[in-house]
């Protein structure tokens, strides 16, 4: 059996989950979120814990088996306490605003790059910190890559910008080749 699929979801207290087939529904004080869940495993809430069970040994319901449950702990996680993610910016002249609800980023560009927060994420800027947050883990690392696609760290100075933490490989300039 899967290891991370046979560990049960605890549900903390203001959570409410609701069980549909094929669908699980997670309500708290962060907010709602809704997620198809394979039609042959079986969703139970047990004691305060959610249970998935797959009907066989087939691979399909082996491999649907962590997803869902793996799935089912982020949506508990996020409506409880919600997910966040910390990019820096590194760079001279490098820095980021908010104006009103939009993250306003100058990296070095003509022109400045404007990113919207889709509906249920914020940002955050302090300092040379951007912080994105939500109740979706999947849209708010969606949301850190694209901003940090906006400019990627670059090898020779290290310029751009970076997940908190991220250790970028620096490379030796032309000079010290020969």
């Amino acid at each position: 059996m899967s290891r991370v699929g046979r560990l049960p979801v605890p549900v903390p207290a203001g959570v409410n989950v609701e069980i549909e087939p094929g669908r699980v529904s997670v309500k708290g004080p962060q907010g709602e979120l809704n997620q198809h869940i394979h039609k042959d495993l079986h969703i139970a809430l047990d004691d305060g814990h959610v249970v998935v069970t797959r009907p066989s040994d087939r691979r399909e319901h082996r491999a649907q088996h962590g997803l869902a449950r793996a799935l089912i702990q982020n949506m508990v996680t996020g409506v409880s306490q919600g997910w966040s993610k910390t990019l820096e910016i590194q760079g001279t002249g490098y820095r980021a605003e908010m104006d009103g609800n939009t993250l306003v980023l100058r990296v070095g560009f003509s022109h400045l790059v404007r990113k919207d927060p889709p509906e249920g994420v914020t940002f955050e800027v302090n300092g040379q910190l951007v912080t994105v947050r939500g109740v979706n883990k999947q849209v708010v690392g969606q949301q850190a890559a694209e901003i940090r696609a906006v400019r990627p760290p670059e090898p020779y100075k290290g310029k751009g910008i970076r997940y908190q933490g991220e250790w970028v490989r620096r490379k030796q300039g032309k000079s010290a080749i020969g």
